[in-house]
């Protein structure tokens, strides 16, 4: 049930009253022409105001349900702010979702383009080497432990070229990578070109070429191959939603790597961490721990709410 109150103000009529004596103090001037009858004397009084309260008490459905007029109903997704989403907004969202999808065309077609031919060039040089009955150990061993080394060693190298080179020497380049990104690429992806020229070279001279030096080779630039891969899903997908990474981003320590690199990009412990993959390790060291484990945890809600 509902009440409600309501007032309404009631002015009293005027009064006609018969009098055959005039009050002596009713001599002003408002009231000189009605001396002119003294046998019937109309006297002019001050209405008064009556003021009624009416309670009124109803069903509370039936007040939420009255029909309203439908013209007398605000469009609310028309005029209200909140609700109302702007053209520009509209196509801000198409834009990015056009990016997000012109980088994964690429990101897949550079995958299993890279991938299928490492594998190929893995097989094919292994194949002729035993062409004539031998299998070389010594080779094949320091192909497959320079490919992770070089692979580990990576990791290092792009530590210290983050710090002493791209926030150096080389920050007009690296600075489009620390500004909103207008398109699907940015001036900081030569330097994934850049690494990939020494790898190729190596995996080429590797290729057609036997013995250990070029075995050697070719591990080094298997190894820097499958950083850049790494490094391209976990960087560029997981950590900037470049474009989507599927099941990597339920790995517990890819998302702690996601983390780290988050507080690179907050200028909270002075650029640290500078590496990709050992980026907690950097963090342990300048006693970042703590403001780790916050990142982690709003990194967690914000992909809740994208999701």
């Amino acid at each position: 049930m509902a009440a409600g109150l309501s007032t309404a103000l009631t002015p009293k009529p005027f009064r006609f009253i018969q009098s055959s004596y005039l009050p002596p103090q009713h001599t002003s001037s408002a009231f000189f022409p009605l001396n002119l009858c003294p046998q019937r004397t109309i006297l002019r009084t001050r209405p008064r105001l009556c003021v009624t309260v009416c309670v009124i008490m109803g069903d509370k459905k039936q007040s939420t349900q009255m029909e309203i007029p439908a013209e007398e109903i605000p469009d609310s997704n028309a005029d209200s702010p909140s609700t109302q989403i702007s053209p520009r907004l509209v196509e801000k969202r198409a834009r990015k979702k056009s990016e997000r999808l012109t980088y994964l065309v690429a990101a897949v077609m550079s995958t299993f383009g890279i991938t299928s031919m490492a594998v190929l060039a893995v097989y094919y040089r292994f194949y002729w080497q035993m062409e004539g009955g031998e299998i070389p150990l010594t080779e094949m061993f320091g192909t497959f432990a320079l490919s992770v080394g070089a692979a580990v060693g990576m990791e290092f190298w792009a530590r210290w070229a983050h710090r002493a080179l791209w926030h150096a020497s080389l920050w007009s380049m690296h600075e489009s990578h620390h500004r909103p990104r207008e398109g699907p690429f940015e001036l900081n992806d030569v330097f994934a070109i850049v690494n990939a020229v020494p790898a190729i070279a190596l995996l080429s001279y590797g290729f057609f070429h036997k013995g250990l030096v070029p075995g050697l080779c070719f591990g080094a630039g298997l190894g820097i191959t499958v950083f850049g891969m790494a490094y391209m899903f976990v960087h560029d997908g997981l950590v900037h939603r470049r474009f989507p990474v599927g099941p990597i981003a339920n790995v517990p320590y890819f998302r702690k790597v996601a983390a780290a690199h988050k507080l690179h990009h907050s200028d909270k412990f002075d650029g640290v961490p500078y590496g990709l993959f050992l980026g907690p390790k950097e963090l342990e060291q300048v006693g970042g721990l703590e403001e780790l484990e916050k990142e982690i945890i709003r990194t967690a809600k914000s992909s809740r709410i994208h999701d």
